[in-house]
């Protein structure tokens, strides 16, 4: 069986800090915002949603990347407002792996429980660099580790115990309605009161632990998926072409794309927001950007343009609703920039893919 996995900790040098910077997939916050109108109200979503300057709803069910520090600037920003210092315990009956996407329902096919987690245990880079899964066998004990590279960060109590939630929910995929964990360990100093986290977790919870860990009898391992439960049929393969592998993004440029999409997708992007996310000043994105002999303008309209012509060829959007999707004040600003980016007007260049595909089927 494989053994617990540790974060080892590196000095970076200026020019890989970029290569190491944490990130996870926004489908990790899926069901978060509508929980959170519903818990606070659409003001306080809103809010939070300004505080991480990127609509997080918007994207949630995308297999596309955001920085830890914008998932821990919304998680935070909810708990502030609401005057909730752990938002996150409240939440995490409500997470569940299955809204993980492609990679979530990867690891629900799994024939075992202990399949499952060895998958996720190979494959965590299709849903986070830098968090890291385990699992160690003590005796009769099987102790399943979930480290995040949040850790430090100002919000992160949320998302240890929503972490924590998440593991239970894949373990309840494979195990029968009655079980309950022998423990929960989380790496969050111990609160004035704890029955809360016990009455979440249906068990006991200890606190100060190195990482999330929840421990439960080695022999559950070898349970199989529930039987009203139907497992889809999917490889890694499948994972790999839905869902780029984030340990394999390399360089500014390669993150800043990554962000860059995430916003194109939300329907606005700002340089701002971009740079916030990746936890250095506008004057300093700018800058790199300009060693790398490119700029913020560049790079966005490469990304814009290659959502484009997607839209164009696969879907019946009208230019319209395609240049209201990226924040255009008006389709002819739209029409300016696509024809600038590919010599062609958005409307010319659909009517030549479709008369191309047309030609190539007869």
């Amino acid at each position: 069986m494989t053994n617990h996995f540790a974060p080892t900790v590196a000095r970076l040098t200026a020019a890989s800090r970029f290569d190491a910077m944490p990130l996870i997939c926004v489908t990790a916050l899926a069901g978060v915002p509508d929980f959170v109108r519903h818990a606070y109200g659409e003001s306080l979503l809103r809010r939070a949603t300004r505080a991480a300057m990127l609509d997080i709803e918007a994207i949630e069910n995308r297999d596309c990347f955001i920085p830890h520090a914008t998932m821990t600037l919304f998680t935070g920003a909810v708990a502030r407002f609401a005057g909730e210092e752990y938002f996150g315990l409240l939440l995490a009956p409500y997470l569940t792996i299955a809204s993980y996407g492609c990679w979530g329902d990867y690891l629900l096919a799994a024939p075992t429980l202990g399949a499952a987690i060895e998958r996720a245990i190979a494959t965590i880079g299709f849903h986070s660099r830098g968090d890291v899964v385990g699992l160690r066998i003590e005796g009769k004990l099987a102790r399943i580790t979930y480290s995040s590279a949040a850790r430090g960060r100002d919000g992160y109590a949320q998302v240890a115990c929503g972490a924590a939630g998440v593991v239970l929910s894949l373990c309840r995929a494979f195990l029968p309605p009655a079980w309950r964990p022998v423990r929960l360990e989380l790496d969050l100093p111990r609160p004035p009161k704890t029955a809360s986290f016990e009455e979440t977790f249906g068990c006991p919870v200890l606190f100060d632990a190195p990482t999330v860990t929840l421990c439960l009898d080695r022999r559950w391992l070898e349970a199989t998926p529930l039987a009203y439960r139907t497992a889809a049929l999917i490889t890694v393969e499948d994972v790999a072409r839905a869902r780029t592998d984030c340990t394999k993004l390399s360089g500014l440029r390669d993150l800043l794309a990554e962000q860059i999409w995430s916003q194109v997708l939300s329907g606005k992007v700002s340089i701002e927001s971009a740079a916030r996310s990746l936890d250095i000043s506008v004057r300093t994105l700018q800058r790199e950007l300009n060693r790398e002999g490119t700029d913020f303008r560049t790079l966005t309209g490469i990304v814009r343009g290659r959502r484009a012509t997607e839209l164009l060829r696969h879907t019946e959007a009208s230019v319209t609703e395609i240049s209201a999707s990226f924040g255009y004040s008006a389709p002819a600003h739209f029409a300016r920039s696509f024809r600038k980016a590919t010599g062609l007007s958005p409307s010319d260049y659909r009517r030549n893919t479709r008369r191309a595909k047309n030609a190539g089927a007869s």
